[in-house]
């Protein structure tokens, strides 16, 4: 390799993509002393390309981002690798970071806990690592702010998405919130929980547990009036017909243990996706008010949405996006149809002899229960280490309480650091792991002394997923770069994908079958996402055309101090998009009721949203109108906000009833019985 005397001084005259990346490939060398193999460089080719990557567990996609991270900078725009977690943000921009150095490229890393100066200074930075949701938050808390010189970020221009089936297909949906200070939804909790445990099943309103679906009827509604204490209870002050199907979904439809934990007086939703609990994330403000009520907790007044997206539309606003992870080839169609985004699969650098042997099939749970302990018991006896990738908590747990004489790790923990360090130990010699499925991604397991003669890592599934790429993560923890390894998957007739997506009277006898159940789940839940894709773009296209008067109004007014009406304007659109967002989550709440009425659910909900929406404009001039001829002139208080991410949306199950059998059956609490 030529020794470059000045590497900085040749990448800032480089302009070509070709000698560019060999350059960044070369700091990488000379700083981490590690040589790219062509694989590596063939995915960050792929990358400045504008593609998603599949790239195998193990094969190095940190470091084949790197060169194209100092490609995408060379435009003095700003780069953002989006992460899954800050773990992964700080130990990435640390570990890459003296490879950027080299070029003269500076690099920052954002978490949770970095002031807003902390982040406007990382986001000058030419890379900047970070959570994709910490990015989503700024992006929120800047579309807000009253001057350009309160914002943290530039304008979004290139993103490589770490992870990115995690991000952009499973948590693609998941709203991010920025709340603010509202009073009245605990109160309405209070209500509507003893008179929803009032009503009658079957009559007042009717439950299918299967579809997560559930109606109230007229006679219902009349019921509920009465036992409230109100004439109309559509328009009862703060929102308690929301509050009433909360309370009643709260009831029935979510399960303490399987959906969310009561720890320390508090409740914390279960991630459905990593089988964790999730200290960041609440439901949406009146349901998890609804479950403090149902398990006897202090209700805790929520905050009222201020500002909200999703990681999707998000993400969707960078002028260039591109992603790695170990599994996209199955959602490829998806990435194309939602992102534009092509995937390309890389090739494993050194051939894979990790053995995938053939699923087991059981008659039900307790049999199929009995046959994964004594499967750890008999791997374990031999010091070959086990991971065993459980579908939730409890049954992780479960494990867990079936091998007690086992030395073993129980990875559902909530700190990320912690969760890398054991999920890195799980190669080792005699370890048995007891993980959810996603636990430690981003984090190789690397095989200890005389392991490999054992065989390598064996990998246990304890059920299948929705998703063959959700099984294939799994499966991918074991064998990296050319080890050993292998890996079973064990299946019962009565697992939870078999009741969500059997037709009724249908008859499920063979792994074939149970193959076919998992490619028709996949297709249903496409259908769906790109169904609710097409009526969530309605409303991303109104928060756009918003933010595009919004900032028309500081633009022409220069945002001079002395001219309080823009001022005043800006703060009113804030006002009234909230008012907005209020309106369509009260809409999507009682959407079920529009099938009653005969009318198209789809064409109903765009009505109704495009009239809120020119109501919207008629509130702000109005409000503008008001404060100056009452002679306001100071700037708007604003009082505290915080962030969350929501993991149910009422009105994303609404919807995706259209699309039979997609939403999934009410667990029960015992998996295995």
């Amino acid at each position: 390799m030529p020794v470059l005397t000045d590497p900085a001084a040749a990448y800032r005259a480089a302009t070509d993509p070709e000698e560019i990346l060999a350059l960044a490939a070369a700091a990488a060398e000379r700083t981490l002393n590690i040589t790219l193999f062509p694989g590596q460089h063939r995915c960050a080719l792929a990358l400045t390309a504008g593609r998603i990557v599949e790239m195998q567990t193990g094969e190095g996609k940190t470091v084949a981002a790197m060169p194209a991270a100092a490609l995408l900078a060379k435009a003095g725009k700003g780069l953002h690798v989006l992460t899954a977690n800050d773990y992964l943000a700080k130990r990435d921009a640390a570990w890459m970071g003296p490879a950027y150095a080299e070029l003269g490229l500076r690099v920052a890393w954002i978490g949770q806990l970095s002031t807003p100066e902390e982040r406007r200074r990382a986001y000058e930075a030419d890379i900047t690592y970070l959570a994709a949701t910490e990015a989503g938050f700024d992006h929120l808390r800047d579309c807000r702010t009253l001057t350009r010189a309160e914002r943290v970020q530039r304008p979004l221009y290139a993103a490589i998405v770490d992870e990115a089936d995690s991000i952009l297909i499973d948590e693609a949906r998941i709203p991010l919130v920025l709340a603010g200070e509202c009073e009245g939804i605990a109160e309405s909790a209070r209500r509507a929980g003893p008179a929803a445990r009032a009503m009658r099943q079957g009559i007042d309103y009717i439950l299918d547990a299967r579809n997560q679906n559930m109606e109230i009827t007229y006679e219902g509604l009349s019921r509920a009036e009465d036992i409230l204490q109100v004439e109309q209870i559509h328009d009862a002050p703060n929102g308690l017909l929301t509050a009433l199907y909360h309370a009643l979904h709260a009831k029935h439809l979510l399960t303490r243990d399987v959906d969310y934990l009561v720890r320390d007086g508090k409740i914390f939703p279960i991630d459905e996706y990593k089988g964790r609990t999730a200290k960041e994330r609440r439901w949406p403000a009146g349901m998890h008010a609804a479950l403090e009520e149902k398990e006897g907790l202090p209700i805790q007044e929520p905050g009222r949405v201020l500002a909200s997206a999703t990681l999707q539309n998000f993400a969707l606003q960078y002028e260039h996006l591109c992603g790695m992870t170990g599994t996209a080839a199955t959602q490829a169609e998806e990435f194309q149809r939602i992102y534009g985004l092509d995937v390309e699969v890389i090739p494993t650098h050194k051939p894979r002899i990790r053995i995938d042997y053939p699923d087991v099939l059981f008659p039900n749970q307790a049999a199929k229960f009995r046959a994964i302990v004594q499967s750890i018991r008999e791997r374990h006896s031999t010091g070959q280490p086990v991971l065993i990738g459980s579908e939730s908590v409890e049954a992780s747990e479960q494990i867990s309480r079936a091998i007690p004489d086992i030395p073993h790790n129980v990875l559902n923990a909530r700190h990320e650091e912690a969760e890398a360090a054991l999920i890195a130990q799980a190669g080792q010699c005699g370890a048995v792991t007891v993980s959810t499925n996603m636990a430690g991604r981003g984090v190789d397991i690397v095989l200890g002394p005389g392991v490999a003669e054992l065989g390598g890592l064996h990998v246990i599934g304890t059920a299948r997923n929705d998703s063959r790429r959700i099984d294939n993560q799994l499966r991918g923890r074991a064998g990296r770069q050319g080890d050993p390894g292998s890996t079973r998957y064990f299946i019962a007739l009565d697992d939870e994908l078999i009741h969500r997506f059997r037709d009724d009277g249908e008859e499920i006898r063979t792994l074939a079958d149970c193959d076919m159940l998992q490619r028709r789940a996949e297709g249903r839940h496409l259908d769906a996402r790109l169904f609710l894709h097409k009526y969530e773009q309605v409303v991303e296209g109104q928060r756009h055309a918003l933010l595009q008067a919004r900032e028309e109004t500081m633009t022409n007014a220069g945002e001079e101090p002395e001219n309080p009406e823009w001022l005043i304007r800006v703060d009113a659109i804030d006002e009234a998009w909230a008012c907005y967002l209020e309106e369509v989550a009260n809409l999507k709440t009682g959407f079920a009721w529009l099938n009653l009425g005969g009318r198209e659910p789809l064409y109903a909900f765009l009505h109704n949203v495009d009239a809120l929406f020119n109501q919207l404009w008629a509130q702000v001039d109005a409000e503008t109108a008001e404060r100056l001829e009452s002679g306001e002139s100071q700037p708007p208080r604003r009082g505290a906000t915080w962030t969350y991410l929501t993991v149910d949306q009422p009105f994303g199950t609404t919807m995706e009833r259209i699309v039979k059998g997609l939403a999934r059956k009410a667990r029960s609490r015992s998996l295995w019985g």
